[in-house]
């Protein structure tokens, strides 16, 4: 079987720089520091990591010392204006970021970052061994394009720092009309470089250096033909006119001169080792401490995944956890990221957590057995079916082999979908549910994708999380995991077991009690939107709520306009979409796709929401004024969340930064709200440890086991103190269910 493919990516670091503090505003921190180029930086180099996934990482910055082109060409780059102080200063900034993530830096005088580039992709490309090394160059320009080959790229932008574009061999010929990468540096010979201030040929522009290079494939080749031509060639002769072979002649010696400029040096003398390169063993914890120190509060979140301790149970880190996490949750107070209120809800959630993660939830391996055994079955049927409708075997896993069948073999247009990274159609479950009424293929491929991945994600994996001793599952819980406050879970991930569906369920049923214990499971009703209305003073949902009213089922019959008995489960489903997508900051074309309406619809229907939920429509206004003015927006308990993405100038950021300051407010105020719940939990069922024990806490739910004899005893007691943690306008409402397993819970009416 041949070995998976490997990947580089080699950073062009005053490239990225400039780049990002050319496109985004001054942003400076509270103490005056300029950081835009900082922030610009990680938002490209964090893009990168999801989109590459890479196994390795360099990155290369240029010195202030003069570099050999400068001796040669005393001229050279001199047209260029210096940047400002506020770029240079923010360099160190970027470097040590990078040294915190364990990313070497390559630096060498007399030589600039595009020549480092150049040696480590030819030391990588010349050392192919198995598996393959591929090279993702991450620039903020063009110059290093004449570095792609067959292992090669160049990952870089058209404007701004999102429209992003990744040249590969085919990419350059087309971009140049035919040139191939290594004829770049003839091309920029002939034709020269005014952003390097590299003069050129007079007179030979981009189609004439490109229609010569074309013609001779090179400098050498074309001085060669030139040499041999005895009489001046006709006018009519398009390549080599009188006028462009007189100018050729007259200016030989600047064009090789001009190559010698261009050409990336590929042997400067440096020590790369690629395994002193290999990404991912970095501490998140300083990291997340050097962004706050930034306040970058919005990218803690998206920081890459760390390689240490994937495979790491828990338990192993019960006394070495709450050092730390107690040392951030210090820091944050002090930051000004958390009240006083915030600060002792995290602190006492510490030992609550530690709690959950040791009791852990037992799994049936039979059950888990059984369940992936009938998956296997429904997913070769699935393929089998896929193979039938298409006409042919093939990988439905594979995004380059599905692709080819839908698009080139079964000819279904692509027309609205969007491009991955590289150009290429994305074959991404969002992008084929917009395809599901043109080819019943797609159904088939979305349900296989979705079997496929919870089999493999779940079924299949969670063995491999069971303590043999105790033959339970101990996940993992981040307090500080998300930046609106959330619990994260990992190790395994039990958050993303899919809440609705058949398969969820059928998964959920693998967890059970220990023998002569129950599940009791109390889940906050609609809290998100309950806290919404409570925050936004919305007088008539929270009547509504206050009525016992079905609030999806009243929002559909005020938005259709129809008495709520003729509400059916179509227009049901449009309302719960719009009620939640408002929180999100949802705008028409995202309810349009989500609510799989026209944008006209959709349009009419948040304009009606609006008029109906006068207080959610002020709410929402008041958010992005508020977060505008302040730069953070923080929860009913004071969680704070620095939002410096609203001053971008990029329109995308922006509004995702509005989304962000309309959301964080519900959503950061339920997170404090169940964290708090936990606390107060703990403290009925602390002396009864023996009868009743917190297993899990997923989204508004927490999980407990109980003997049967302290269930109606502890369920009232659970639920009222649910209920009592916070007096909203909107009152805090909690269903309890009981179970033999989790997937098979009955509604407890006590």
């Amino acid at each position: 079987m041949k070995d998976e493919k490997k990947r580089l990516i080699i950073i062009d670091g005053n490239a990225l720089v400039h780049r990002a503090y050319h496109a985004l505003p001054p942003l400076s921190t509270k103490k005056g520091e300029i950081v835009n180029a900082v922030y610009g930086f990680l938002l490209i180099f964090f893009r990168a990591i999801k989109d590459f996934q890479p196994d390795f990482v360099a990155a290369t910055f240029d010195l202030p010392a003069p570099t050999f082109r400068h001796k040669k060409f005393k001229e050279y780059k001199a047209t260029r204006k210096r940047a400002p102080d506020e770029l240079y200063d923010q360099l160190p900034k970027v470097k040590e970021i990078l040294k915190n993530f364990n990313v070497p830096v390559f630096e060498k005088e007399g030589f600039e970052a595009d020549d480092i580039i150049g040696t480590i992709a030819n030391l990588v490309h010349q050392k192919q061994i198995s598996p393959e090394v591929e090279t993702i160059i991450l620039s903020g320009d063009l110059d290093t394009l004449q570095l792609i080959n067959t292992t090669t790229k160049v990952y870089t932008f058209r404007k701004g720092l999102k429209d992003t574009v990744l040249y590969d061999e085919k990419a350059v010929k087309e971009k140049y009309d035919g040139l191939v990468p290594e004829q770049l540096t003839d091309f920029k010979a002939l034709k020269g470089d005014s952003s390097d201030n590299i003069p050129g040929v007079p007179g030979i522009g981009d189609k004439t250096a490109i229609a010569l290079i074309k013609e001779f494939k090179n400098l050498e080749n074309l001085y060669k033909e030139i040499e041999e031509i005895k009489t001046l060639p006709k006018k009519e002769e398009k390549v080599l006119s009188p006028k462009i072979l007189t100018l050729l002649k007259e200016y030989k010696e600047q064009a090789f001169f001009n190559k010698t400029l261009t050409e990336i040096n590929k042997n400067v003398p440096i020590e790369f080792n690629i395994e002193a390169s290999r990404w991912g063993d970095y501490n998140k914890e300083t990291i997340a401490q050097l962004l706050k120190d930034y306040e970058f509060y919005s990218l803690i979140d998206r920081l890459p995944q760390t390689s240490r301790g994937k495979k790491e149970k828990n338990l192993t880190l019960e006394m070495e956890k709450p050092v730390g996490i107690l040392e951030q949750i210090e820091n944050f107070y002090k930051d000004g990221l958390f009240s006083k209120k915030v600060y002792e809800i995290e602190k006492n959630l510490i030992p609550v957590i530690n709690k959950i993660e040791k009791n852990g939830i037992k799994v049936d391996l039979n059950s888990l057995k059984g369940l992936s055994e009938k998956l296997e079955v429904k997913v070769k049927k699935l393929e089998t079916n896929i193979h039938k409708l298409a006409g042919t075997g093939f990988n439905v896993n594979s995004h380059q082999q599905l692709s080819e069948v839908i698009f080139q073999k079964l000819k279904i247009s692509p027309k609205g979908l969007k491009k991955t990274p590289g150009g290429v159609i994305s074959t991404s479950s969002p992008e084929l549910e917009k395809l599901k009424s043109e080819h019943e293929i797609i159904n088939l491929v979305l349900e296989y994708r979705e079997l496929f991945k919870l089999k493999s994600g779940f079924v299949d994996a969670l063995p491999n999380w069971i303590n043999q001793k105790d033959e339970r599952i101990h996940p993992q819980f981040d307090q500080l995991g998300t930046v609106t406050g959330r619990l994260s879970c990992s190790n395994p991930n039990l958050q993303n077991i899919p809440i609705k569906g058949e398969l969820g369920k059928e998964i959920r049923k693998c967890f059970w009690p220990e023998k002569n214990f129950k599940f009791l499971s109390a889940d906050y009703s609609q809290m998100e939107l309950r806290i919404a209305a409570s925050i936004a003073k919305d007088e008539n949902m929270i009547q509504f709520f206050k009525k016992g009213k079905d609030i999806h089922k009243i929002t559909a019959s005020k938005i259709f306009n129809v008495p709520e008995e003729k509400v059916d489960e179509e227009m049901r489903s449009v309302a719960k979409t719009l009620n939640f997508g408002v929180l999100y900051g949802m705008g028409v074309y995202g309810f349009a796709e989500s609510a799989k309406v026209s944008r006209k619809e959709a349009k009419l229907f948040i304009e009606g929401y609006f008029k109906n939920f006068k207080g959610i429509a002020r709410y929402v206004e008041d958010s992005i004024k508020e977060v505008k003015k302040n730069g953070f927006v923080e929860t009913l308990f004071g969680r704070k969340r620095f939002i410096p993405e609203i001053s971008s100038l990029d329109p995308r950021l922006q509004r995702s930064a509005e989304r962000m300051a309309i959301n964080h407010p519900i959503q950061g105020t339920a997170a404090d709200i169940i964290k708090i719940t936990m606390i107060e939990c703990d403290k009925i069922i602390a002396p009864q440890e023996n009868e009743v024990r917190m297993v899990l806490q997923v989204h508004d739910e927490l999980l407990f086991e109980l003997t049967e004899e302290k269930i109606l005893e502890l369920a009232a007691k659970i639920k009222k103190t649910m209920e009592g943690i916070i007096k909203l306008d909107a009152p805090l409402k909690v269903d309890l269910e009981i179970g033999k397993n989790w997937g098979e819970l009955e509604k407890l009416d006590k």
